[in-house]
């Protein structure tokens, strides 16, 4: 007679999954089969294909509309065989007004933005090893924040439609598996914090180095149909010195002047980071005595300027062309820097405090340094805290006020239609709206690195 031996199954009281021993079954074996199997790594921006559709009313994957095959596997007799809907649907027309159209509009494109945050949302909680920023460093103690950014590109949409530009991007440094997760940062939760906080520090002229040229008031009256052609400005050196490598700040830390030391483009970045799409990371070096200085990495992509970043339609990170991400963050680089030089007079210099700390007579070879005054401003954020930025001034309106100048590249994305030139003329306000939507985070750095260096006025210039 047969025998039916009871199959092994394991019971768990305590928690979820197989235990890792179990005494009171006889039949259990002596090493579970998937004791200290790891889990499979995931993604939080891996999205699922449709498994089964029963929402489609007899519409396959080809688009045949009440039309089903037999499965090849089935009866070779019935392979041919097909069913075929015969049956005549009929369509009523329904007069909408245009109000009721408009409203449905409305509510779909609502419809639309809620899951676009949706899938911002949940890309945009990362931690400090995984996200934004993570404990790091290496051997001499140069460490801090670096990693990540957001995995993932643009999503979501109706029907998937905006999943066709996802793009998945990788962290900006490569997060090491011993790296200790110092604190988690929820974006969404820290945008709501910068616009309800009220207590903003006042600012503080520590010193004044370089020198700045008055502004051409006839670069205000340029039009479409009389250009002004961009000029190279081939003589003049400008310095993107980081934090550590800044002998003013360096000295400043000796006196006790603060305690946090930072550059413009570095803060800027930190208080505008819920706008960026693109990875980067920081580096945060800490001196004896509790002394922060916040820099950014040797060659890092902070140095350069983004095209299109917050744009539905971003350049591809594939392409090879010169529109590809790092070729037209190099030409918005030179366009910037040329521009701030252009759009100044060559009399009528106002010299600062101090010359240019990083300009040296020995080394020019025939250059010069460019028009830019480093204005260092301290903060007392708390009564034991004080904050040190570098701070930087392009130029002066009227011999008395203070600005800053940046310069705007037109960029085509592939089926548009917008030209700066047919529009800038009569539309200025609809091509400005424009390009804060398609490059909010790196207006949104303009503003706060103009707001930082406390000038009167932001010139901006379009160039297509």
């Amino acid at each position: 007679m047969a025998t039916f031996s009871v199959p092994y199954v394991a019971s768990n009281s305590d928690s979820w999954g197989p235990p890792e021993q179990d005494d009171a079954n006889p039949n259990s074996p002596a090493s579970l089969r998937f004791a200290d199997l790891p889990y499979s790594p995931f993604g939080r921006s891996d999205r699922l294909g449709r498994a089964a559709d029963f929402t489609s009313k007899g519409t396959d994957r080809r688009g045949n509309r009440g039309r089903y095959k037999q499965n090849d596997d089935e009866d070779d007799g019935e392979e041919a065989f097909q069913l075929v809907d015969t049956s005549k649907t009929s369509a009523t027309k329904r007069f909408v007004t245009p109000a009721s159209r408009r409203r449905q509009h409305t509510a779909r494109l609502r419809q639309v933005n809620a899951r676009r945050q949706q899938g911002v949302s949940s890309l945009a909680k990362e931690t400090l090893t995984r996200g934004r920023g993570g404990a790091g460093g290496g051997p001499g103690g140069r460490g801090g924040r670096g990693g990540g950014g957001r995995g993932g590109g643009r999503g979501g949409g109706r029907g998937g439609r905006f999943n066709n530009n996802r793009v998945d991007r990788s962290p900006s440094v490569a997060v090491q598996a011993d790296w200790v997760k110092v604190e988690e940062l929820d974006l969404v939760k820290l945008t709501k914090q910068l616009v309800a906080s009220t207590d903003v520090p006042t600012a503080e002229d520590v010193l004044w180095c370089g020198f700045l040229d008055p502004y051409n008031d006839g670069y205000d009256k340029i039009t479409s149909r009389q250009p002004q052609p961009l000029k190279r400005m081939e003589h003049k050196e400008f310095y993107p010195v980081t934090t550590t490598d800044d002998p003013v700040l360096e000295k400043l830390a000796i006196d006790g002047i603060g305690q946090v030391f930072v550059t413009d483009a570095v803060l800027a970045h930190l208080m505008t980071c819920t706008r960026s799409v693109y990875p980067w990371d920081l580096v945060v070096q800490k001196l004896a005595g509790g002394i922060l200085f916040i820099d950014k990495r040797d060659n890092s992509q902070l140095d350069y300027l983004t095209v299109h970043e917050t744009s539905y339609q971003p350049p591809s990170p594939t392409d090879d062309g010169i529109n590809s991400p790092e070729r037209l963050g190099l030409e918005a680089t030179m366009i910037n820097q040329n521009f701030s030089q252009q759009i100044l007079k060559k009399s009528g210099r106002k010299e600062m405090d101090l010359p240019n700390p990083f300009f040296d007579e020995d080394d020019a070879d025939g250059m010069e340094p460019a028009s830019v005054a480093f204005r260092y401003r301290k903060f007392a954020l708390d009564a034991k805290t004080t904050l040190v930025c570098r701070t930087e001034l392009h130029g002066l309106v009227k011999n008395s006020q203070y600005m800053t100048a940046f310069a705007l590249n037109e960029y085509t994305p592939p089926n548009s239609t917008m030209s700066w030139r047919d529009k800038i003329d009569n539309q200025r306000g609809a091509v400005l709206a424009n390009e804060l939507k398609n490059n909010s985070f790196k207006l949104a750095k303009w503003t706060a690195q103009s707001l930082l260096a406390g000038a009167g006025q932001m010139k901006i210039g379009f160039f297509s």
